[in-house]
Parts: C-alpha cells; structure tokens; sequence
C-alpha cells in the first residue's frame, strides 16, 4: 500500500447551461448528439428543467444544467459535477 498521484490528463470539457444561452457547442458533443450517444429529455415530475443523458461504458449517465461534460482521453464522455470538477481541474492555457 502506498499513496499515488493522478497523472496530470488534458481533457476537453464545457459547462452545459441547458438552454439557448449555450455559449459552447464543441463538434464532439454534436457528433455525439448526432449518433445518439447523448440526447435530451426532461424529469416533469420533479424538475422541469432539461437531462442530458450520455449513454457509456457504464451505462446511462444523466447531467444536469450546470454541470461539466468531458470528453476523455479516449474519447468517452461523461458529466461531472462543478464542485467536483472546479477541484480537479485547471485552465490550461497554450
């Protein structure tokens, strides 16, 4: 037993607002959208606000307005949510 360090990883990611503010569209998430590995729907009995679901090696995972989606180093895409993803990630700038 030892303690381990996470390889520094750059990712692609965006902050999904849900509506027709959406400042950031990458081609990836549209590529996805298109080949219905994510699409939209809503919860009406609880939130009337917009789901993304993205379907994953996992499963079905859903994001909700306000989150960060990633694209992998693989290429897989996931949510995550922003407390987590503010505390695990950096801008980087080139």
């Amino acid at each position: 037993m030892g303690k381990y360090r996470k390889k520094p990883v750059i990712i692609d990611a965006f902050k999904w607002t849900g509506g027709p503010d959406q400042v950031e569209d990458p081609q990836w998430i549209i590529d996805a959208i298109k080949n219905n590995i994510v699409w939209f729907g809503v919860d009406c009995a609880n939130d009337p606000n917009p789901i993304m679901f993205i379907e994953t090696l996992e499963g079905t995972h859903r994001a909700s307005v306000g989150d960060y989606i990633i694209k992998g180093i693989k290429g897989e895409i996931y949510p995550c949510k922003p407390e987590i993803f503010e505390a695990t990630y950096e801008v980087v700038t080139d």
